[in-house]
């Protein structure tokens, strides 16, 4: 299953295009054998100043076709590393190709593309710089491929 990344802003080149570059090439690794990745990175800006729908339409049609979406915002569940492997790993499981996490601009994701979403996904109540967000989201996707093939990296 091919894993997306869809975020609103550019990433310049910096600590957090770094660690995100690093955690993509350790799924490479890591998530090969497990039917898991590539993990690819998809930026979108609304360079008209269209607001939240503007960036809604721009990462829809970053969205591949068919995919299992997982939405970051505030409101979203918490949910545990194991829980998100889990989760990965069903839907690999059922033959789903794709699976897009979404992360939406300043004001967030529109909420139609919110609603439409498979699952909402919350880093908690506090709310994250949007690369910090990539950054924390490209290690939790990382993580749950060494919970399912059962590494060492994630200790309960």
């Amino acid at each position: 299953m091919k894993l997306h990344i869809c975020a609103v802003g550019r990433l310049r080149k910096g600590p957090e295009k770094a660690l995100i570059d690093d955690y993509a090439a350790r799924l490479g690794k890591t998530g090969r054998n497990l039917g898991l990745g590539p993990l690819s990175l998809h930026e979108v800006e609304d360079r008209k100043g269209g607001g939240m729908a503007a960036e809604a339409a721009l990462l829809d049609r970053a969205i591949p076709q068919g995919a299992r979406v997982i939405a970051l915002d505030e409101r979203g569940r918490a949910l545990t590393s194991p829980d998100l492997a889990r989760q990965l790993g069903t839907w690999r499981d059922e033959g789903i190709s794709d699976t897009a996490f979404v992360i939406g601009g300043a004001d967030g994701i529109d909420p139609a593309l919110r609603d439409r979403a498979d699952l909402t996904l919350s880093f908690g109540a506090l709310v994250w710089p949007h690369m910090l967000a990539r950054v924390m989201l490209s290690e939790q996707i990382y993580r749950a491929a060494t919970i399912l093939a059962g590494l060492p990296y994630h200790r309960e």
